[in-house]
This record gives structure tokens, C-alpha cells and sequence, in this order.
């Protein structure tokens, strides 16, 4: 049967006339917690209720959440589908989900379920050929996540640094359907430094694959930056630290991008 699409779903993301600010839930032992650095030891608990979490951002008027199962990622399998399954009954929005993801069961239980995209991280480096399948499968919904340190992607919930860039692996999904890839940095995530424009932009530019920015994201000069015309290629970034300490006022970001999208 064909998996179920979440409500506004029919309105794909890559077709989405501005940026796609994602406000992100990290999932760690059924709690929502921001990491530092991907260090599963530096955890900060936010909210012990992830699907409240999820209703908040609903209610401020995100139109997408971005979601992962931080757990999973490294036992390779779900761990906190508990946690997911309550925030896909709290929210009506589109949910795109990582963490865990390395088979294509997992892909079609994620999706039945009413997850409107997967992102496939791990496998990506270690098995192409799965995530190419489950792409020409279910077009448009299954994302890439290449999270790079020092310029290597790292695997295995960032346990493990690979010797390939970011580069090298999105450029084996240039024609498989990939719906988008998933940049973090990894030294930057949970530290409120900043996006990595310079990269993630250039990363952007060498493929035709649509990038979402992730790590860093610190202040409302980070939104505006992704509405500059350079940045035009990036479908949007993840916002997690600087949205759960108010660095980052949503309401304020939300009209920016808004303004940007009537302006296009």
C-alpha cells in the first residue's frame, strides 16, 4: 500500500518558493534534548514532553519539523519510536525524520506511519545502492544526511569518521532522486556559532541536488543570510539551541521568510 502523506503534504518541499526554516527535535531517551558537538555525553534536556515540543512549534506557526531519533542513530535501528509516534499524533505538519534509518523495513514503517520524509545518514556511506532504491521507490521522500567533521563524513550517530567528504557522497545520488541532502557541521552543531555558509553554499552550488543547512544556527542575522540571493540554492536550515534559549525570536524569523516568499 502506499504510505500515508501527512496533511499540507501535497505541496512537496523542494517546490517551496523561499527557505524552509526547520525547527529541530532531538530525540534521547524519550526526552528532547540539543547535543554539543554531537557529544551524546553533553546533552542539554529541553522538554521531557517531545510531542508538546512539537505542538509549541506548531503553534508558532513552523510549517515543517525536523526530528531525530538520536538513540537510534547509534543502536542502527529505532529506539524512541515511542517518542515519534506521539508527535505524529500531536501535529498535522509535514515531518521529515532521522536517527536509525538502514533498511528499507524501517523506511516503509516510517512512512506508513505518516512520516512525509525519511533521512537516510549512516547507509548512505555504507550501502548507496539501498538508499538509491528506496529514492526511485518513494520519490520525494527520502532526504541524505552527511554530516561532516574536519571535512569527512562522519557515520554511526557521528561515532565514526569516514575518509570521504560530503562532496564525494552526495554526488553518487546526483541522479538516484535523492529529494535533499542534509549538511551539518558537526564542530558547529549545538555551539551557536553560526551556519556554515561558505561550505554548505559551495556544496549547494556543485550539486543539483537541493541542501538543507544544519549546525550552528545561532541569531536572526543566520535567517537573513539564508534569504541572500547567494544562498538561493539551499531549500532551508535546521534551528535547534538558539530557538529552545530564545536567541532566535520564531516569531520575527517566520515573518522574514514569509516577506522573502511574496517577494519571489
Amino acid at each position: 500500500k502506499e504510505p500515508a502523506l501527512r496533511a499540507g503534504t501535497d505541496l512537496q518541499f523542494s517546490e517551496v518558493e523561499a527557505v524552509i526554516l526547520f525547527p529541530a527535535i532531538d530525540l534521547k531517551n524519550g526526552q528532547c534534548v540539543r547535543l554539543e558537538q554531537g557529544d551524546m555525553a553533553r546533552a542539554t534536556v529541553f522538554n521531557l514532553d517531545p510531542a508538546a515540543q512539537a505542538r509549541s512549534f506548531a503553534t508558532q506557526g513552523f510549517e515543517y519539523l525536523h526530528v531525530v531519533d538520536l538513540d537510534g542513530a547509534f543502536a542502527g535501528k529505532p529506539v524512541n519510536a515511542a517518542a515519534v509516534d506521539r508527535i505524529l499524533e500531536s501535529v498535522s505538519i509535514p515531518v521529515q525524520l532521522g536517527g536509525g534509518i538502514r533498511n528499507t523495513a524501517t523506511v516503509e514503517g516510517w512512512l506508513d506511519k505518516g512520516v512525509t520524509r525519511v533521512i537516510i545518514g549512516t547507509a548512505a556511506v555504507r550501502d548507496p545502492p539501498f538508499v538509491k532504491q528506496a529514492a526511485r521507490d518513494y520519490p520525494g521522500r527520502i532526504a541524505v544526511g552527511l554530516d561532516a567533521r574536519d571535512g569527512k563524513v562522519a557515520v554511526e550517530g557521528w561515532a565514526e569518521t569516514s575518509e570521504v567528504t560530503a562532496l564525494e557522497i552526495a554526488k553518487r545520488f546526483e541522479d538516484a532522486g535523492v529529494a535533499a541532502i542534509i549538511y551539518t557541521d558537526i564542530s558547529r552543531d549545538g555551539m551557536l556559532q553560526g551556519l556554515n555558509r561558505d561550505v554548505t553554499i559551495a556544496l549547494a552550488d556543485a550539486i543539483s541536488i537541493p541542501v538543507i543547512a544544519s549546525g550552528g544556527f545561532a541569531s536572526i542575522d543566520d535567517v537573513k543570510a539564508l534569504l541572500e540571493p547567494r544562498a538561493r540554492k539551499l531549500e532551508g536550515a535546521i534551528a535547534g539551541r538558539a530557538l529552545y534559549d530564545g536567541r532566535i525570536d520564531a516569531a520575527e524569523a517566520l515573518r522574514l521568510i514569509r516577506a522573502a516568499r511574496k517577494a519571489a
